[in-house]
């Protein structure tokens, strides 16, 4: 007689004679097909100094790093002019036709821009081009030599530019490519973009258009991953798969990418229509943009992947047809051990498709063979859903504890030793899925669970497939071969050992597809988005459920102690899992602490008006920590006294006016015609070490028609929603000597007011300042340390 734990209808797989040693076999063969997968997600080892001549070699590039980073180099500073002339000096002495493209351009975009205006740098790239033997067109190899303000940069972008002194070398030992390989270094990335949207718009050599190979780094270690590629990437992720060495790349990332709010370079040449790839390790993201970024902060075998990725590409891209490269769609793709899986784009669909379909014929053929009913079906595919919502919800609430206990963690992209925190958001996801089908298999059993399951992946492939269609085979794929691996278990005589074969390999092409991407996201993402790396681990327990019913004791037709017995077993699995979780979360909480060497990051500005005498601390910090909570107290926006500040609300608390002059605005002509006013003014930076300034225009005295900025007309002078402050611009890596501005305004008042600011960096000297303790560090802003002085004037 069965129970009413285990009904007729849910007879097992397998024989519990067979149970224990096909549990082995299942488990064991996952694990390995996991090793593998992450496994080749690792780096090589770097090659030294001495080693050949036409390989890359990451002893040699780190040379270059050393001398790149050796001190913050932000845009316009005497630094990021020693840096320049390094560069010009090693590729001219490369025999390279090296230049410096030096221009004022505006921001790709106008991705942050001033408040309500517009951001513009004066940038100083560095080209150099080896020509082709046969050119069919241009491949343009990228990466910007810029640092933050704060930080030397010795991954972000001194990894990118060692690697392309590095490449350069390499290619010039060999024969010459086909077609001619540019190698632009560009300035003012950090800033606005500026460097790159100058050479894409307005050089000679980029007229033509071709191919990219942005090169960046958002951390200190990592598997270097393409991220990023222009639309119709199909023949170029071909020749990505088969060039470079280390293939690490999904077209999930790039549908992940376009919702995230970051811009590269690679974002201005996309808009000028060039196609290509960019590519980064992204690991160690909380040295990201910090004084902590240095180069001996770097993994040097993120180094090696990189450039053995570049240069390879660069060879490719260098004999292929180039104009070829455009044609065709989209991709999808994925990395597995070997290689790089990839299929074209009008694939998504039917794939889609052909898994609700297989979903829907095992759920039938599960019936017919009398294994659930669609009582129980339903059930299942309802009950899916606690696990798909309380997996992320519970990482998101681990971390919101974590970062009430550690309060710094909010200023950071990712803990300074973040592996303990992402396994225990791997062991909560697997305590909810476990707990969950700990006590929902008896009733609803196993086949409904198994396939309910598998019709929320198949229902998530579908929604994939409309709105981001390079990440439905992250669903599509588990769910078609569960589905596919169920069919084969049905029609094997029931209780055989081998009838989990199917299941079982099932499994692992989830774990193919899914686990890379659960350990990729986390990085990318950060802790404080881990539960999107929760709801992909859940989703590939899911798609595991038939081998994890193996965990599970079988009660049907037991009764009494042996019953208990067998329910108290069944608990065992999600306690399990539920210690990991507690057990990492201490284990993180104990190992990452701050410390000299890794201190809590805090986010300090200091703003004069030179006019009135007054001067206010203010920080981007939500929730001051205690160094930043003795300069800030209250909260709202000072965009009225520093448009150039934005509207966000900030923290702010009183500070001592220091004697700093303001940058000057003269005017060099004043011209009325009609209803226009023409202003050309000079604004002057008054101290040294400005890096940048910006001027606003009071929207009750005049509204702006068209700005024009060292001769460089700026595009877009609309201005922004109602502010005491319409529009202005920002210069970034202003000329000491001042930058001229020609305003052409439609008159409301007499006279026109005028907002000047500029801006620094470092925080040392001012009156009322404490230098921070050895454990409080300062946090990877555009605006830590800066000190702004602004003053108002009226013509």
């Amino acid at each position: 007689m069965a129970t009413p734990e285990e009904p007729p209808a849910d007879r097992a797989l397998i024989r519990p004679r067979h149970r224990r040693w096909s549990a082995v076999a299942a488990v064991a063969a996952l694990l390995a097909v996991a090793v593998g997968a992450l496994v080749n997600l690792q780096n090589p080892a770097p090659r030294a100094a001495d080693a050949d001549p036409g390989r890359f070699s990451a002893g040699r590039a780190y040379r270059h790093v050393q001398t790149i980073a050796a001190q913050a180099h932000v845009a316009g500073s005497p630094a990021a002019d020693r840096v320049r002339g390094y560069l010009v000096d090693t590729l001219r002495g490369l025999g390279l036709q090296t230049e410096v493209q030096d221009t004022v351009a505006d921001e790709a975009g106008q991705l942050s821009g001033a408040a309500g205006g517009s951001t513009l740098g004066h940038v100083r790239n560095v080209v150099a081009r080896l020509p082709g033997s046969a050119p069919t067109g241009r491949v343009f190899v990228v990466a910007h030599y810029d640092s933050v303000q704060t930080g030397p940069g010795g991954n972000d972008d001194a990894a990118g530019t060692s690697a392309i002194l590095e490449v350069a070398r390499a290619l010039t030992t060999g024969p010459r490519p086909r077609n001619d390989i540019v190698f632009v270094l560009t300035d003012a990335e950090e800033a606005c973009l500026c460097g790159a949207s100058a050479f894409a718009a307005s050089h000679p050599l980029a007229a033509q258009g071709g191919v990219v190979l942005n090169l960046e780094a958002r951390g200190s270690t990592g598997p270097v991953i393409m991220f990023e590629t222009s639309r119709r990437n199909a023949k170029l992720v071909d020749l990505f798969a088969g060039a470079a060495p280390h293939p690490v790349g999904t077209s999930f990332a790039v549908e992940v990418y376009r919702l995230l709010p970051n811009d590269t370079d690679f974002t201005a040449f996309q808009a000028k229509g060039f196609v290509g790839l960019n590519s980064a390790y992204i690991d160690g993201g909380a040295v990201y943009h910090t004084p902590l970024d240095t180069p001996a902060a770097m993994d040097r075998s993120s180094l090696q992947a990189h450039g053995d990725n570049a240069l390879g590409l660069a060879r490719a891209f260098g004999a292929t047809d180039i104009p070829a490269l455009a044609a065709g769609g989209d991709a999808t793709y994925f990395p597995v051990p070997g290689g790089l899986v990839r299929y074209p784009a009008w694939l998504v669909w039917p794939l889609a498709l052909l898994a609700v379909v297989a979903v829907a014929a095992l759920a039938w053929l599960a019936r017919r063979r009398d294994r659930t009913s669609w009582p129980r079906l339903a059930a299942g595919f309802a009950l899916t859903l606690v696990p798909l919502a309380g997996a992320p919800l519970a990482a998101q609430l681990f971390w919101w504890g974590v970062t009430t206990v550690r309060p710094g963690y909010r200023e950071l992209l990712d803990p300074y030793r973040p592996l303990w925190y992402r396994l225990a958001v791997g062991a909560l996801a697997a305590a909810v899925l476990l707990t969950w089908y700990a006590l929902t298999r008896r009733r609803t059993g196993p086949a409904a669970l198994a396939i309910g399951a598998l019709g929320w992946l198949a229902g998530l492939g579908v929604l994939l497939a409309g709105l981001a269609p390079g990440g439905a085979y992250l669903a599509t794929l588990p769910a078609l071969a569960g589905a596919l691996g169920g069919l084969l278990a049905l029609t094997v005589r029931p209780g055989r050992w081998w009838a989990l074969a199917g299941p079982t390999a099932a499994a692992a092409v989830a774990v193919l597809i899914l686990l890379p991407t659960v350990t990729l996201l986390f990085p990318a993402l950060g802790m404080a988005q881990g539960g999107a790396a929760a709801l992909f681990a859940v989703l590939l327990g899911l798609a595991a459920l038939p081998v994890l019913e193996l965990l599970f004791p079988v009660a049907g037709g037991q009764l009494g102690l042996a019953a208990w017995r067998a329910r108290r077993a069944a608990t065992l699995p999600p306690l399990v899992a539920a210690l990991a979780a507690v057990v990492f979360a201490a284990l993180g909480l104990s190992t990452d602490r701050f410390d000299a060497a890794h201190p809590a990051p805090t986010q300090l500005m200091y703003a004069l008006d030179a006019g009135t005498g007054t001067a206010r601390w203010v920080s981007q910090e939500d929730d001051p920590q205690p160094w930043t909570a003795q300069y800030v107290h209250d909260r709202g926006s000072v965009e009225a006294d520093f448009p150039a500040l934005g509207p966000r609300p900030m923290r702010y608390g009183p500070a001592q006016a220091a004697a700093l002059p303001a940058p000057t605005v003269q005017v060099l002509a004043d011209t009325r015609a009609g209803d226009r006013r023409t202003l050309r003014v000079e604004l002057v930076p008054q101290r040294s070490g400005v890096r940048l300034v910006s001027l606003h225009v009071d929207a009750g005295t005049a509204e702006v028609r068209a700005v024009t900025v060292a001769g460089h007309p700026v595009p877009d002078t609309a201005a922004g929603p109602a502010r005491p402050w319409s529009y202005g611009i920002v210069l970034h890596a202003p000329p000491p000597g001042g930058v001229e501005i020609e305003l052409v305004l439609a008159p409301k008042a007499e006279k026109v007011a005028l907002r000047a600011m500029d801006a620094s960096d470092g925080l040392t000297g001012l009156p009322g300042f404490r230098p921070r303790p050895a454990d409080v560090g300062v946090a990877g802003s555009h605006t830590s340390e800066m000190l702004a002085v602004a003053r108002t004037y009226t013509f």
